[in-house]
């Protein structure tokens, strides 16, 4: 990604009240599903949440620590993909980093528009994810999940 040399005044990550309702909502998400928010997948959320922007998972580990040391990278990962199967984060393939889900409580298929000049990112709504079902069943797949990830310049950027 290259540079910018204009100012962004995208969305910035969530903090005090804010923040803690999003973790409250994922703790109650987690314990209707009948599974445990343990403090390394809480922490690793909150993280996420506070970027507001898609992370690598290496950097979240240098700054997973609440005392400023990095955390073992299995800690992360785990935690990561706690996260990816609750439909609490989303991991952007293209971008190898990982975002928390802005789409609220339904599972989904997420889509993302990703600025290839700022690397901002925005989840949207994508269309006929059905239709990739039907193709898939078709083809005798059974489809866990779908991404799409969509590639341009943000309105800043252009």
């Amino acid at each position: 990604m290259a540079e910018c040399e204009h100012v962004h005044e995208g969305p910035a990550g969530l903090t005090g009240r804010d923040l803690n309702h999003a973790l409250s909502q994922a703790d109650d998400r987690c314990a209707r599903a009948g599974e445990r928010m343990t403090q390394p997948r809480r922490r690793a959320l909150a993280l996420l949440l506070e970027a507001g922007r898609p992370m690598k998972a290496y950097d979240l580990i240098d700054i997973f620590g609440e005392d400023g040391r990095a955390a073992k990278p299995p800690t992360v990962y785990r935690a990561l993909d706690f996260l990816s199967r609750q439909g609490l984060a989303h991991r952007i393939e293209s971008l190898n980093a990982y975002v928390a889900c802005e789409m609220g409580e339904r599972r989904h298929a997420a889509a993302f528009l990703i600025c290839d000049c700022c690397g901002a990112t925005e989840e949207i709504e994508p269309f006929a994810p059905e239709r990739v079902q039907a193709a898939a069943a078709d083809a005798g797949y059974l489809i866990d999940r779908v991404t799409i990830e969509a590639h341009g310049r943000c309105p800043a950027c252009l």
